[in-house]
């Protein structure tokens, strides 16, 4: 999980049943003026892990102790960790810039899946999707979720999924809407604290 109760209903986005274009025509109710996505390069890994702290305070702190937050984003933000992850053939990341400005960041991967998936061959993970709260409703999210389908897609994914905190509804019925159903559960670690993920999967 990364993707806790928000004030945002992004924590990490899903996908609608459909294939990429009839999806992306449905989803993208308006554009982002000026945007740019791009898969991260190691030069960016400074900026990342800047804006994936910020984004994962703004969104969960609320709600968690100062404590936890602090040992959360020590262990998992930092520019090292994330020129780890840029360089990790398993996983893509996507930024979105607006008019030159770094917005949020998406993250897929390919890696150790849950047991209560059902069957697939080659399911993907949408792991993180995170916007600055300055650049909420200016469309950022549809446009990074927008480019995971098409990464997602193009690995031949059959399967998508997802972890979200069992205590944030908007998002849970924000991913529903998006043909997405639950599909089992697992732990998550804030911190100190042991906390419950549902797992939501879909076809691609």
């Amino acid at each position: 999980m990364q993707n806790k109760a928000m004030k945002s209903p992004i924590r990490k986005l899903g996908l609608e049943r459909a294939k990429s274009a009839p999806f992306m025509a449905r989803l993208c109710a308006k554009s982002v003026p000026m945007s740019t996505i791009r898969k991260a390069t190691v030069e960016d890994a400074t900026g990342l892990a800047r804006i994936a702290e910020i984004t994962f305070r703004a969104t969960f702190g609320s709600d968690n102790s100062p404590e936890d937050m602090d040992l959360h984003c020590d262990r998992n933000f930092g520019p090292e960790l994330q020129l780890k992850e840029i360089e990790d053939n398993a996983m893509v990341t996507l930024l979105c810039e607006v008019e030159g400005q770094l917005a949020g960041f998406a993250q897929v991967c390919w890696k150790e899946t849950p047991g209560s998936l059902p069957s697939a061959t080659n399911p993907g993970e949408l792991r993180r999707i995170y916007v600055l709260e300055r650049f909420h409703g200016a469309g950022v999210a549809q446009a990074l979720m927008n480019a995971s389908v098409k990464e997602i897609e193009d690995r031949e994914s059959d399967l998508v999924w997802l972890g979200v905190w069992e205590h944030n509804p908007r998002a849970i019925a924000f991913y529903k809407k998006l043909g997405f159903y639950e599909s089992g559960e697992h732990e998550f670690h804030l911190g100190n604290d042991l906390q419950r993920d549902i797992i939501m999967a879909r076809s691609t």
